[in-house]
């Protein structure tokens, strides 16, 4: 498999520098914060929307679009369901996924919590499994997902409970769908917000509501893409109530080809996620490997987990 350059909507540090300049103000490539609207906390956060690495690629979808441009700029509901089946097919893999993943979590008033772990992918089934390797209090507990069923195993007293996909993963600000393959265009309806900025990007913002019948963590999502790659930038994730719940960043993709999809697999490779109910809490999730080799065929199911906390 050959790995491709990177992505960078911004650079990314290794997680023991990442944990370093979490409080500490870098400098942005923004010209004036007036420019993309963003709580006060941001500020003190090391990263933001911008960066000189951003490496321009080509979007086929978006020269599908054309046509459907107004002179307004705005999309009709075509053009953005192609929007969102393009995200789900650039993420997708045709074969097995497996990553290594460092999540950090941040609560007001509480040590800072750094996790490792295991996300094993078959999306052809639609079966994950994220199983915890450290630390040591964590180790060996995972979640299973089969059948469309999210499981939770916590190997100190020997038991599974089933879980929803509003699952707050080992209590951080992260859910299952930060972690799995992407659904957007059968699972939500789009409406175009508007064109904008985000930074030094040029984005569409558009509104996401649940289609009928779907089991979603959130059923109500706005969404900004980059109109040059066809990537999400910005996400924020709003109850049935319409109260926002949480808002997460991607600034950094990375591609893999792969050669039972015979073309590259693009996982956001850092994800940040800011609570918007408890304020001060934060979660930070770096992909910090991806290999698409073929798993074990009996690995997405509670036997083997529970063999690895043994």
């Amino acid at each position: 498999m050959k790995r491709k350059e990177p992505i960078y909507h911004q650079g990314t540090k290794a997680p023991s520098e990442a944990k370093k300049e979490i409080n500490l103000s870098l400098k942005c490539l923004l010209k004036s914060e007036s420019k993309i609207s963003l709580p006060k906390r941001f500020s003190l956060v090391s990263w933001c929307l911008g960066g000189e690495q951003l490496l321009t690629i080509g979007f086929g979808v978006l020269l599908l679009l054309v046509p459907c441009l107004s002179f307004a700029g705005t999309l009709d509901k075509p053009a953005m369901v192609e929007i969102l089946r393009g995200i789900d097919v650039r993420v997708k893999s045709s074969g097995d996924y497996k990553a290594l993943v460092y999540i950090e979590q941040h609560e007001k008033d509480k040590p800072d919590v750094a996790r490792d772990a295991l996300v094993y992918r078959r999306d052809a089934d639609q079966k994950l499994m994220i199983l915890f390797t450290k630390p040591k209090t964590e180790a060996g507990k995972g979640y299973l997902r089969v059948d469309r069923n999210l499981w939770y195993y916590d190997p100190t007293v020997g038991k599974w409970e089933r879980r929803t996909d509003r699952e707050r993963i080992a209590g951080t600000d992260s859910r299952r769908q930060d972690f799995d393959q992407s659904d957007l265009a059968n699972e939500y309806d789009p409406e175009f917000i508007k064109e904008e900025k985000l930074g030094n990007f040029d984005v569409w913002h558009l509104k996401l509501t649940g289609k009928p019948g779907k089991d979603l963590a959130y059923p109500i999502v706005e969404f900004w893409v980059d109109e040059a790659t066809g990537n999400d930038l910005k996400r924020q994730d709003f109850a049935l109530s319409g109260r926002l719940m949480r808002t997460s960043y991607s600034p950094k993709w990375q591609k893999l080809y792969s050669e039972s999809k015979k073309a590259d697999l693009w996982y956001r490779q850092e994800i940040r996620i800011f609570d918007e109910i408890d304020k001060a809490n934060s979660t930070l999730v770096i992909i910090q490997s991806v290999d698409l080799q073929p798993l074990p065929e009996n690995i997405f199911t509670k036997a083997w987990l529970e063999t690895k906390s043994r």
